[in-house]
């Protein structure tokens, strides 16, 4: 079982993690987070050093579920085998070698198969 994140104690630790390396520790705060959540919640003082490292994480950030772009509809939904779960197109080589498997077995039969993104 997964066991759920508190945003505010991440909130908290990231701050403690990253603040022990701030070379102006005793420097007036320049930001106040507060945190509040079912799970928990709280108010964190942060300094210049602490916010610049959050942005930093922050713009670093790639989501796990990002696979890009459906060249076909736009979506943003692709799952894992690159298959637009909102228009159904198959992407990326995987989806190349399936269309291209499609026409030579249609071309074979004489049957009508559409090609990709049509």
């Amino acid at each position: 079982m997964t066991v759920p994140l508190d945003p505010a104690a991440v909130v908290a630790e990231f701050i403690a993690r990253v603040g022990q390396y701030d070379p102006a520790p005793d420097a007036a705060p320049v930001a106040v987070v507060g945190v509040r959540t079912a799970l928990g919640e709280g108010v964190y003082p942060m300094s210049d050093h602490v916010v610049r490292a959050m942005c930093r994480a922050l713009v670093a950030y790639h989501d796990p579920d990002d696979r890009g772009r459906c060249t076909n509809c736009g979506g943003h939904r692709l799952d894992e085998n690159l298959h637009c779960q909102d228009c159904g197109r198959l992407h990326g080589i995987l989806g190349q070698v399936i269309a291209q498997h499609a026409r030579r077995i249609a071309d074979a039969h004489g049957d009508d198969v559409p090609g990709p993104g049509t």
